[in-house]
């Protein structure tokens, strides 16, 4: 083989390898990628199927809040759709009715989304980026006490 084979030969191999990597990385992560949607992306789109894992995003619906011990139901949404939410545990001490809330699980087959996370706002001025998304899209996006159509 000439010099020239060998070099190609060599960068070929370190080609292969990185690939190989590549690959073997994103097989072992495929598990671990959650997607968000919203209460209309589930109800009415359909996009996500029973047993599936994502984040379920919006706002807490004012007076579902119903606390039996460690179990909470709640019902998240975008103002448009609402998805009603069991939790067992111990919920942030900023998780209250009205403010942006992401919760992490899977939906049931009766309909209900079964959290085992919930991640709530943790001052006055933040909401999660896909909540705020959501609403901004809807054209319900609120700031200081105003809302924009």
């Amino acid at each position: 083989m000439t010099r020239k084979q060998k070099r190609l030969a060599a960068i070929g191999t370190i080609g292969a390898v990185l690939i190989a990597a590549v690959l073997l990385v994103m097989f072992a992560l495929r598990d671990e990628i959650v997607f968000f949607y919203s209460p209309t992306d589930v109800v009415v789109e359909g996009k996500a199927q029973n047993g599936e894992r994502f984040r379920l995003g919006g706002l807490v619906k004012e007076g579902s809040i119903d606390k039996q011990g460690e179990k909470v139901t709640f019902v998240i949404t975008d103002t448009d759709k609402e998805l009603p939410v069991v939790f067992v545990g111990i919920l942030p001490d900023l998780f209250r009715e009205g403010q942006g809330v992401i919760a992490e699980g899977k939906l049931a087959a009766n309909g209900t989304f079964d959290a085992d996370n919930v991640l709530a706002k943790h001052d006055e001025n933040y909401m999660p980026k896909e909540v705020a998304d959501t609403l901004k899209e809807k054209g319900l996006w609120q700031e200081e006490g105003t809302v924009t159509q």
